[in-house]
């Protein structure tokens, strides 16, 4: 892992000095090597903007770990308000650091949606952050942008949130990019739930190579034009109307909605991925997990799926068994 990310890192740098320019977003990009990923080289033909394939050809940034106001310590950890640079945009967000002597691996966590209007930082995946605390793991749990005191980027909505996975793999940069002692760069995971395991998805087909293993919980759909469909068309939000205006329905601009879906491009994944679904999630159906995997499995990727009889949505009475297979997971890919 640690001699493919110093190659991408190398084309990488190679690919900017040719280029001659700073990268995306609204203010300077970093000149650290190390806060840059390049996961493809421009493509001959123009593309959507808003698309899967934008985000591959992007060079995205990720950078300035900053450690702020301490919000909890524990006998097993101290947990910290943080910053990061992600794409030109300044993101919030938590950091629980283990108490001992590191480097640890990291973890970083993609939380499910929450009205932004009341979201507050690190909100969404507290049992995960105390657990992946205590068992030796950074956990860094990124507000996204729009998000807690993250900047906003106004049209996030409209264009299916896809900033959010900026903000993931920014956040996975930023980690290995800080130079903190505490932090083995070269030991990094993911780990999504609900909206968050749409998230990592789409990481994973955007930078291969980002991460050593990805955990997801409840997911979301691997078709955004399902998610659409049952959280917004069906709740009657007026975001999916200016969805259709900008972009078209499925059914007028079919090429958009499969430039958009990660099933797309799961070709690209070079990651294992453990998918937690309960049988009885109401808000996600298992039938949903089921797609995914069975599109990862045609294309001969390494995935799993644990499924949870009579567990629905929130993982109650089942979740500790669920965090048992995850720390294990993580445990043979991360250590």
């Amino acid at each position: 892992m640690r001699l493919r990310r110093l190659a991408s890192a190398a084309a990488g740098l190679s690919l900017l000095l040719a280029m001659g320019c700073t990268g995306g977003g609204e203010k300077a990009a970093p000149t650290n090597p190390a806060a840059r990923t390049t996961t493809a080289s421009p493509s001959p033909t123009p593309v959507d903007p808003v698309s899967i394939q934008a985000l591959i050809q992007r060079d995205h940034t990720g950078s300035d770990l900053r450690l702020g106001t301490v919000l909890a310590r524990t006998d097993a950890y101290t947990s910290y308000a943080v910053t990061y640079e992600s794409d030109g945009l300044t993101i919030s967000g938590l950091m629980n650091i283990p108490r001992g002597k590191g480097p640890f691996p990291a973890l970083v966590l993609a939380h499910g949606y929450i009205d932004p209007a009341v979201y507050t930082t690190g909100r969404g995946l507290a049992r995960e952050q105390d657990l992946l605390a205590r068992e030796g793991y950074v956990v860094l749990h990124s507000d996204y942008r729009n998000h807690a005191r993250s900047d906003d980027d106004p049209d996030n909505n409209v264009n299916l949130r896809l900033g959010y996975t900026s903000d993931v793999i920014g956040a996975v940069l930023a980690l290995r990019g800080s130079g903190r002692p505490e932090i083995d760069p070269d030991r990094i995971g993911l780990l999504g739930r609900s909206m968050g395991g749409g998230v990592v998805y789409n990481t994973l087909v955007v930078a291969p190579g980002l991460v050593d293993a990805a955990v997801v919980f409840a997911p979301v759909s691997g078709r955004p034009q399902d998610n659409i469909d049952r959280f917004q068309r069906g709740e009657g939000d007026p975001i999916a109307a200016e969805i259709d205006a900008a972009h078209g329905t499925p059914e007028e601009n079919p090429e958009f909605w499969r430039n958009v879906s990660p099933l797309t491009f799961v070709h690209r994944v070079t990651e294992p991925l453990l998918i937690h679904h309960g049988t009885a999630d109401d808000t996600c159906p298992l039938a949903w997990s089921k797609r995914t995997v069975a599109a990862f499995e045609a294309a001969g990727k390494d995935v799993e799926l644990r499924e949870y009889p009579g567990e629905g949505h929130t993982f109650g009475p089942q979740w500790p068994r669920s965090m048992v297979a995850t720390t294990a997971f993580f445990e043979r890919h991360l250590r």
